[in-house]
């Protein structure tokens, strides 16, 4: 509590420091978890999600795996994991928590997005550190290979997530995390980059994404709730808070973080589709040449991409303003 009431340590440096407290108490508990139900190895704690990141807000909710190579006793293992989860539940704390082993991790990753997004983020808490390296190594090499299929399952997530909560920047008491332009998609423009298929606009994202933190901060410890809405009643009390100067001068530095994330996503989700496409487009050109067609044969044609005519000099291909290729701008005064 002490820590929460700091107010020279704000921003990254409180949420770094309580996800560092939070560490060592939760390592303690496994320690001593182990000891008492007697297994020695094979386990590991893993955070994942906002906390594996290392973002815990002051109401944050904690995510982890316990993590077993799947020879410890049931029972054992059992009351290894209640020995951890019942005293985060009598602190007050939502946790959100899984026991499973690698295998089991990957499993459930293939068949839910929600869960695979969370891995991505798995970080080592205590325990066998080798346990935790190969659930990351498996996961993000998953991740990779699976891109093609789950980032359009992503996006439509994203969409669906944007037409329930709204745009952020235009909303008088907007939710931070799930709106349009708000923490969730910033999450997911890091999901994209993780895939190693497209990588976000990085000028002012880290700031952006920084300024949302710090807001949901302080609405935590006004609200004394976990909540990501930005309720009109407390918007003065959180401009306080942050050393600004009102609500209004707090709502336009959250709109503009928001118009920051949204054009970082708009461009990456356009440069995914376009590699995407251009996967899709060169499978059947890569099997005609492999049939042996001839020089003229439709395998070894390339269609090119579509582009409109917009205005004199100018076209849209791919969902983006672009040059014609007669387009000669050193000419134009």
């Amino acid at each position: 509590m002490r820590l929460l009431q700091e107010e020279s340590r704000s921003g990254p440096p409180r949420r770094s420091a309580l996800a560092g407290l939070t560490d060592q108490w939760l390592a303690a508990l496994l320690g001593g978890g182990a000891e008492t139900s007697g297994i020695g190895g094979g386990v590991a704690l893993v955070a994942v999600g906002g906390y594996g990141r290392g973002e815990l807000s002051p109401r944050s909710d904690l995510d982890v795996v316990l993590l077993h190579d799947g020879s410890a006793d049931t029972a054992a293992l059992a009351a290894l994991a209640d020995h951890i989860w019942y005293p985060v539940w009598d602190m007050g704390l939502a946790l959100d928590h899984s026991v499973r082993t690698p295998d089991e991790a990957r499993k459930t990753a293939a068949e839910d997005l929600k869960v695979q997004l969370g891995l991505l983020d798995a970080r080592h808490l205590a325990g066998d550190a080798d346990l935790t390296a190969g659930l990351r190594a498996t996961v993000l090499a998953d991740w990779r290979a699976q891109a093609p299929k789950r980032l359009p399952e992503l996006r439509e997530l994203c969409q669906e997530r944007g037409e329930r909560h709204g745009e952020l920047q235009f909303l008088l008491e907007p939710d931070l995390k799930e709106a349009r332009g708000g923490l969730r998609d910033a999450t997911a423009l890091r999901a994209i980059a993780a895939s190693w298929l497209a990588d976000a606009p990085r000028e002012g994202l880290d700031e952006a994404r920084r300024r949302l933190l710090d807001t949901r901060d302080a609405l935590h410890l006004a609200s004394g709730r976990a909540t990501d809405r930005l309720s009109l009643q407390e918007q003065d009390q959180i401009a306080a808070a942050l050393d600004m100067l009102d609500a209004d001068a707090l709502l336009r530095q959250v709109y503009e973080s928001a118009r920051t994330i949204s054009y970082a996503s708009d461009v990456t989700w356009r440069e995914v589709d376009r590699v995407l496409r251009s996967r899709s487009a060169s499978r059947p050109r890569l099997r005609g040449l492999l049939g042996g067609r001839g020089r003229g044969g439709s395998g070894s044609a390339q269609t090119p991409a579509e582009r409109s005519p917009l205005a004199e000099g100018v076209v849209e291909q791919d969902g983006e303003v672009v040059l014609a290729r007669a387009a000669r701008p050193e000419r134009d005064p």
